[in-house]
Order: C-alpha cells, then structure tokens, then sequence
C-alpha cells in the first residue's frame, strides 16, 4: 500500500467519522427538540411554570434566609482560620 492509497484511506475515514458525530449530534438535537414539544403540549411544566413570579425569576422560600446564614458563618469561620 502506497503512502498515496493510506492517506486517500485516512481521508475517507476521517470524513465519515466526522459524519457520523454530526450525524448524531443533529438526531439528539432533533429528539430533544421533539422531547421538549411533548412536555409542552402534555403540561408536564406547568408546575415549573407556576413557581415562578412575574419577572420570571423563581420565587424565595422561607429556608432560604437560613441556608443564606449558614453559608455567610462557614465563609466567616474559614477566613477566620
């Protein structure tokens, strides 16, 4: 085999490898897509939906001043160290 006929060989096979990851790649895109209009139209997020506020931002639970503490003293006790 010529050095000719192996890089000829290499070409071919890059050029399919590359293929078949764009070709997959554009499969999970066209699932995820498809996946996402199925949720919609079943109202699997409407849940989701309904916990945000107006603004879109997601609305602050009661634990969160205390999960907001707790991390504001570890922050303090390892700078203290």
């Amino acid at each position: 085999m010529t050095i000719t006929e192996m890089l000829e060989q290499s070409g071919l096979l890059t050029l399919l490898g590359i293929s078949v990851v764009f070709g997959f790649i554009i499969i999970l895109m066209c699932s995820m897509k498809l996946l996402h209009f199925f949720v919609h139209i079943t109202k699997l997020d409407s849940k989701s939906a309904s916990e945000t506020t107006a603004n879109g931002s997601a609305q602050v639970s009661k634990d969160d001043g205390a999960v907001v503490a707790a991390i504001a003293a570890a922050i303090k006790t390892k700078e203290g160290k």
